[in-house]
């Protein structure tokens, strides 16, 4: 059945005036919903009896349903939901003092097939909806009541940016709706370009990450597929339209691979591709080791240090992120889909990114960049 979350009050009102209900019990389905997080109708006491006996018959509440769990030492928790038609994605819950962040996904597995990521070499199940997106956000929300959910990354399961209507809906929602700020709501793409301009008319205050990987056609191509269409130079231009019209700072995510996008030459490369692109950070990952991309190989200390100096010499900001949930498969590029969908030959969809929502260590750009 069509779920109520994913609605927004106008929506909800349309719905229960087919019911014959007045404007204002959708308003109080909205609040229960969005505001007191409550999953299932009985218990939105607000609403007289036959009206919720009515909606029953025609609507679920929520999409998300619970299959697991995995909890590390350091707060984090990785959970795996069942969705109506028994695919499986899963999201993250990451708190840190001052604020709680969650990863979400947006896509059942992704098509990008970045070949350090091992969620795209499972390929695309399908896109998730608006509800499913905006559900997983309160799902976790319901699990941990006495923090609130502050942060929003959509850097979860598939390529945000190729699931635009339903990503934009969510959004929308999750500002509207639940409350979360636009400026604490993250999208990350690996450089859709039509749809970061498309993005950039919307004129959202959001934060846009890209996960940009190699400074270089020649070596982001061999990283990220996309890059062949949609080379470095395009994908800047973008960028730099997309700042223009917002006035909003892009964050270029950056896994460093020992050996491959690490060097020194690269870490110049890079700071040359960025010293003149306006309002831009760099966030460094090292690399995770995932059982699918093995023959990369996490970077040493020194040479992430040494990487991101020089890259700050190009007056750069380039910040090294704090990893959450190594231990139970939670980190960047480990996240995996630990249950099949009944009766699938798909293997596990891994998903990319949780530690995305890290708070981040910062080495400052210097006052004067190179000429």
């Amino acid at each position: 059945m069509e779920t109520l979350i994913g609605k927004n009050t106008a929506e909800l009102e349309a719905s229960l005036a087919a019911h014959g209900a007045p404007a204002f019990r959708g308003r109080q389905l909205a609040q229960a919903l969005y505001r007191r997080n409550i999953r299932d109708l009985e218990s939105v006491t607000d609403l007289p009896q036959n009206l919720r006996a009515r909606l029953a018959e025609q609507f679920d509440v929520a999409p998300c349903r619970l299959r697991s769990t995995s909890s590390a030492p350091d707060g984090t928790v990785k959970y795996l939901l069942d969705l109506p038609d028994d695919e499986v994605i899963e999201s993250v819950f990451l708190p840190y003092p001052g604020r709680v962040s969650v990863c979400i996904s947006s896509q059942v597995g992704c098509p990008m097939a970045c070949s350090f990521c091992a969620t795209g070499t499972e390929g695309l199940a399908r896109n998730l909806t608006a509800g499913e997106i905006v559900d997983q956000v309160l799902f976790m929300q319901a699990q941990h009541p006495a923090q609130r959910v502050t942060h929003v990354v959509l850097m979860g399961m598939g390529e945000p940016l190729l699931n635009y209507p339903s990503v934009l809906g969510a959004v929308r929602i999750l500002n509207e709706e639940v409350g979360i700020a636009m400026r604490h709501i993250t999208v990350s793409t690996v450089g859709v370009v039509p749809n970061i301009e498309k993005l950039a008319a919307e004129d959202l205050q959001l934060t846009l990450a890209v996960s940009l990987h190699a400074p270089t056609d020649e070596l982001r191509s061999q990283l990220v597929p996309l890059n062949e269409k949609y080379p470095v130079a395009r994908l800047m231009q973008a960028c730099r339209e997309y700042v223009e019209k917002t006035h909003r700072r892009i964050t270029f995510e950056y896994v460093l691979m020992a050996g491959v996008n690490d060097t020194e030459q690269e870490a110049h490369d890079l700071g040359r591709l960025l010293q003149r692109q306006p309002l831009c950070s760099v966030n460094t990952i090292p690399y995770n080791t995932t059982d699918v991309a093995s023959r990369y190989q996490r970077p040493t200390p020194e040479a992430t240090r040494r990487f991101r100096e020089i890259v700050a010499t190009y007056g750069v900001t380039i910040t090294q992120r704090k990893e959450r949930g190594h231990r139970i498969a939670a980190a960047c590029g480990q996240l995996k889909r630990s249950a099949l969908r009944p009766g699938s030959a798909m293997r596990p969809l891994p998903m990319f990114a949780a530690a995305a929502a890290s708070p981040l260590s910062v080495v400052p750009a210097p006052m004067k960049p190179h000429a």
